[in-house]
């Protein structure tokens, strides 16, 4: 980013700083509000600047949507790579770091969390949503396969398939942030780490010790 800004004039600093102001006044907005409640005016509002200024950065709501959507995807898309990079070599302590990213509270925030839902009732009706959900899911859930996979080859595990492993995983990862959205009071990241600690030790027991889930 510092290189990328050496090369940026001060306007387009400015441009970028200012279209982000109001992406992040959208995610205010929407989590707040729900996805078809939140207007422009809210934005602008909430960004404490014009609905002109709005219009000029993103010309419309679906385009703002868009470009909101796009963001949370590369957001989550740069930790989940930065988390894989960082991860040992082997490919249990990389599952367990890609599971234990998706409870961090930069990712399992009820703010970001409820953004991320009113998109997700969208992509059926709406094939711009659905393709860059689509896509980043693919490539997430490619990924956890691999590593699943490896896992089992190296285990000789029976009768445990990859692809329902990376299923599960997905489901449980779901239904934790749904609770850490609807049920914030009652929500623990400890027990919701456990959640998952507790699965791939019933499924890998070889990979993963039980004092790891401590």
């Amino acid at each position: 980013m510092a290189a990328a800004s050496a090369n940026m004039t001060r306007r387009e600093i400015a441009k970028e700083r200012r279209r982000q102001q109001l992406i992040d006044a959208t995610i205010k907005c929407i989590s707040n509000k729900g996805l078809g409640s939140t207007t422009l005016s809210d934005v602008a509002s909430e960004a404490g600047l014009s609905q002109g200024i709005v219009n000029l950065h993103f010309n419309s709501k679906d385009n703002l949507l868009h470009e909101t959507l796009k963001f949370l995807a590369e957001d989550y898309d740069a930790e989940f790579m930065r988390t894989l990079d960082g991860a040992p070599d082997e490919p249990a302590a990389r599952l367990l770091a890609l599971m234990k990213m998706d409870l961090k509270p930069a990712i399992c925030d009820r703010r970001k969390l409820a953004v991320w839902f009113a998109f997700w009732g969208e992509v059926k009706s709406v094939p711009t949503y659905q393709k860059i959900c689509a896509t980043y899911d693919d490539k997430y859930d490619g990924i956890v396969l691999d590593l699943a996979d490896a896992i089992i080859r190296s285990g000789s595990y029976a009768n445990i398939e990859a692809q329902t492993v990376t299923d599960v995983l997905s489901s449980l990862t779901d239904g934790l942030w749904l609770s850490c959205l609807i049920n914030p009071k009652s929500f623990r990241r400890a027990a919701a780490l456990n959640a998952v600690t507790s699965y791939l030790y019933a499924i890998f027991p070889d990979h993963y010790p039980l004092e790891s889930q401590h």
